[in-house]
């Protein structure tokens, strides 16, 4: 934080001063020279005081009005110049007698008091210096309350406001010499009313617009009053933000540069409702909110204030007073840009990109996810190319893609985070993209770079948790207010974090909203939900007594559910095109299914378009790890996941998760030689590409890297530098990799009818000891694809295979055996025809010569 300048005295500018005691108008310093003021008492319970205008000539006749004996007298001024050095004492009123004192030519005249609309009709005066009078005393608790950051109505005593008069002016600049209302081509200097506070009643009919002069030690600034503005929000958000249906709260809170009432400024928004008051601390003002209160807009818990000259790039934050008294400064849970961490505030943001991708945009919602080919490269993005930013990424991620065949890139970590060891799920920025790469116009720059390269790009979403760091969401206003405020409830048990009280409809909208803003402000294709299984069930990796039963008595998280079924819902409808993809672990009814159709279980289905496969991924991960010679006694982890594949719409995912502490990367969980291991990789990647779902490969095993993932340094890349001794063998794999993607994409068999029963068939699926798997895919029309994998090292010759008889000859259009591959180079270099002998349950069959760990694709001729 920047410190405030020191005082030229030596003490603290941010010291409140001794507090003065109020002013009495009989005892007026005799040092405010110049002063002429007329008195006029009407009885001994009203009085009604002139004032003098200043000027060459007295302005026309004025009305006196009347006061009460309670209300006091009011006494008027000329404003003070800095050589006058007159001394005069103020005379008091005398009952029935106007007492009148001259200087020069000028003369007050006490006029007619009009009793009725008990106000003072005055002519405009002069330009020049303009007579202030003392205005009416501040409440002693409104002032303590401004000094000790408790008020929730700022604006209700500071600014201008008609008075008995006129209007009075009142200003809180804490460190100020001195404050001037500036309005037209007049100047009035207020009074010095001690701790900051600067006061004064101008003899006007109504509010001017208005500017003031602030005095520094060393500065004078001109400046619009934060405190003379209306509100920024409307009724229409507050009660939307109130019922927890406002489905852009990006737009209402937050910083926003605008312009407002005819003045360019930001509008800050904050959701406290548990707070005592909120002010608002930033580089502008020394990080010492004192001095920028912001008011309460009513029952909606929503604290506002625009602050005039303050735009883009201003870091800020907010001073909360908890109910407890004590303070705390937070980073806005709304901020859409940050500073880079460690570092931990807001930064004030507005988005000039200009997009070009509309071409993208118009056909993305051509074919649902689940019948289109989904082929995705999962990208963290501060460790792909270690120090590139997000304009530089897009230099190069995009050609790097395209290169392979991917359909869609998923990319981590987006959302800001402080720790980058966290992979971004642990997110205390949800609303800014992480500045570690660049700024949200940088971040939406390589969003559409890879739109016009025609590729998709998904992000991972984290609403399960956040973590506990005391300037972000946790206890945010002195109270649970994000987190649920049952501590059992609230706890993560497995990552130190706090879960969100998806039970309360204002955390519910801040989720449902973020998820909506990434997709309709950075154009984002789908959302990969991170940890869902965490979110359904109430004892999630906690133990008997550590969890307390739903209303039902169940462990299902009902508000989870309704929340995840509402944010699909809202995703869905506002963003054709997109998808979301639950990474769920677990057995649960219903992940894919449509949120108004009930499963067995009494639910609807939460909403999703796909679901990540995670028993496929652990069931074949663990087939592939065990030596050939064992495998036949772990067939049924190969064929298992057929029984149940068509229960939702999966994607089958290799992901960073995977590759990382201790559970070594994809070739290196191969058993082996290197030889070996990379076969097995190949047979694998080919086996996944035709198994029904979609697929996804974290980066780096693509080109198969031997060690583990590491967010310190990413891929790594030399394996694939020409000057490398086995660059071959990693290549070959990466060339793989490219074919898979091209056939697939070409190929409607393998992607079209994925979550339809009638698109698979088994050819063989109990050849445990042979260890091989065939099976048919089909497109809409029944065009076939033939897969067969062979995870044995051994040459099979005359393997017979049943197939369809209506097929006149087959060819092979990818062999992971190939030697450009790295393989042996056993293929097929004719068609196959098929023999009209029955085999498999299929009228016809063919013999093939199965190459060693190999899958082999074959299509009608």
């Amino acid at each position: 934080m920047t410190p405030s300048p020191p005082s030229p005295h030596g003490s603290d500018p941010r010291e409140p001063k001794a507090a003065k005691a109020p002013r009495d108008p009989k005892k007026i310093p005799a040092e405010k020279a110049a002063v002429r003021k007329s008195v006029t008492e009407k009885t001994a319970a009203e009085k009604t005081v002139a004032e003098t205008a200043t000027g060459k000539k007295a302005a026309g006749k004025k009305a006196a009005e009347k006061k009460t004996a309670a209300a006091g007298k009011a006494v008027t001024k000329k404003a003070v110049t800095a050589k006058t050095t007159t001394k005069k004492a103020v005379a008091s009123a005398v009952a029935k007698k106007t007492v009148s004192k001259k200087a020069g030519t000028k003369k007050a005249v006490a006029g007619k008091a009009v009793a009725a609309k008990r106000s003072v009709a005055r002519e405009a005066p002069p330009a020049g210096p303009l007579e202030v009078a003392l205005s009416p005393a501040l409440d002693a608790d409104d002032r303590e309350r401004l000094l000790h950051g408790t008020h929730h109505q700022p604006h209700a005593v500071l600014g201008a406001h008609p008075a008995p008069g006129g209007i009075v002016f009142r200003a809180f600049r804490p460190y100020a010499r001195s404050v001037a209302v500036v309005t037209g081509d007049l100047r009035a200097e207020l009074h010095d009313d001690g701790d900051g506070f600067f006061s004064g009643l101008l003899p006007l009919r109504e509010v001017p617009a208005y500017r003031l002069v602030v005095a520094y030690e060393d500065t004078v600034q001109e400046t619009e009053d934060p405190y003379r503005f209306l509100p920024t929000l409307g009724d229409l958000d507050l009660h939307l933000i109130g019922e927890g249906r406002h489905e852009e709260l990006w737009t209402v809170l937050g910083a926003h540069p605008l312009t407002h009432q005819g003045v360019a400024g930001t509008r800050f928004c904050v959701w406290a409702p548990n707070a005592r008051a909120v002010r608002l601390a930033g580089a502008f003002n020394f990080w010492d909110g004192i001095g920028y209160p912001m008011r309460s807009l009513g029952s909606s818990g929503v604290w506002e204030l625009f602050v005039p000259g303050i735009g883009e790039g201003e870091l800020y934050k907010f001073d909360i007073t908890r109910p407890d008294g004590s303070r705390t400064q937070r980073a806005d849970p709304m901020a859409r840009r940050t500073e880079t961490p460690p570092a931990t505030s807001s930064v004030v943001e507005a988005s000039h990109y200009e997009w070009g991708d509309e071409e993208w945009l118009a056909r993305r919602g051509e074919r649902p996810a689940h019948e289109a080919p989904l082929s995705i490269y999962e990208v963290h993005l501060p460790s792909w190319r270690p120090g590139l930013t997000y304009r530089q990424l897009a230099e190069q991620l995009p050609a790097y893609v395209t290169e392979l065949g991917f359909t869609h890139v998923e990319l981590m970590p987006i959302a800001e985070h402080p720790f980058g060891g966290s992979w971004g799920y642990q997110v205390t920025g949800f609303y800014a993209p992480t500045a570690r790469l660049g700024t949200p116009d940088d971040f939406r720059f390589l969003v559409d770079a890879l739109h016009r390269a025609g590729i998709g790009v998904l992000m991972d979403w984290v609403p399960a948790h956040f973590p506990r760091d005391d300037w972000a969401l946790a206890e945010f206003d002195g109270r649970t207010l994000y987190e649920h405020e049952d501590p059992l409830r609230a706890a993560h048990p497995d990552w130190g974090t706090l879960e969100f009280d998806y039970g309360r409809r204002e955390v519910r909208n801040f989720l449902v909203a973020n998820a909506v803003y990434w997709c309709e402000e950075f154009h984002i294709d789908g959302l990969r939900v991170d940890a869902v299984a965490s979110m359904l069930y109430l004892d999630y990796s906690r133990e008997p007594g550590q969890w307390t039963p739903n209303e039902h008595g169940g462990r299902e998280n009902l508000d989870a559910v309704a929340f995840l079924q509402e944010m699909n819902a809202t995703v869905y409808r506002r963003v054709p095109g997109v998808v979301t993809i639950a990474e769920e672990s677990t057995a649960w009814d219903g992940v894919t299914r449509a949120t108004h159709h009930r499963g067995p279980s009494g639910f609807g289905g939460l909403g999703f378009g796909l679901k990540w496969n995670m028993g496929w991924m652990h069931d074949s991960l663990e087939y592939m790890s065990h030596e050939p010679v064992y495998r036949r006694y772990h067939h049924g982890e190969m064929t298992f996941s057929m029984v149940y594949a068509y229960s939702e719409n999966y994607v089958l995912p290799i992901s960073h998760d995977e590759v990382v502490h201790g559970k070594k990367s994809l070739v290196s969980k191969m058993p082996g030689d290197w030889w070996q291991q990379r076969a097995n990789l190949r047979a694998y990647l080919a086996y996944m590409w035709a198994h029904p779902g979609k697929q996804l490969l974290f980066m780096g095993q693509e080109f198969a890297q031997g060690a583990e993932w590491s967010e310190e340094h990413g891929p790594d890349w030399w394996l694939l530098d020409p000057a490398y001794g086995a660059e071959a063998d990693h290549r070959g794999v990466r060339e793989l990799v490219g074919d898979l993607n091209s056939v697939y994409r070409s190929t409607p068999a393998l992607w079209e009818r994925d979550t339809s029963a009638d698109g698979f068939a088994w050819v063989v699926g109990d050849a445990a000891d042979d260890n091989v798997l065939a099976f048919l895919r089909r497109d809409a029309d029944g065009t076939p694809l033939l897969a067969v994998s062979h995870f044995s090292p051994v040459v099979r010759h005359d393997y017979r295979l049943g197939v369809p008889d209506d097929i006149s000859a087959w060819y092979e259009v990818l062999n992971t055996d190939a030697g450009r591959y790295g393989g042996s180079d056993v293929f097929h270099p004719d068609p196959v025809k098929p023999e009209p002998q029955p085999w498999h349950g299929h009228p016809a069959s063919i013999r093939l010569t199965l190459p060693p760990l190999s899958t082999v694709w074959l299509r009608p001729a």
